[in-house]
């Protein structure tokens, strides 16, 4: 596990900055979405397959 906090946003920031968490994600970073403070999903890093 990573010693570097996870970024969390609520829905509204979340939709607001929808482009800027996509940037951050294809970075490696990984981002928790949540709704009144809970914890409601995970956007994280697709791992790209190697064609062969």
């Amino acid at each position: 596990m990573s010693s570097e906090a996870t970024a969390q946003f609520n829905i509204h920031e979340a939709k607001t900055n929808l482009s800027r968490i996509i940037d951050r994600v294809e970075t490696g970073e990984e981002i928790v979405i949540s709704r009144a403070g809970q914890p409601v999903a995970k956007v994280i890093p697709l791992g790209r397959e190697r064609p062969g």
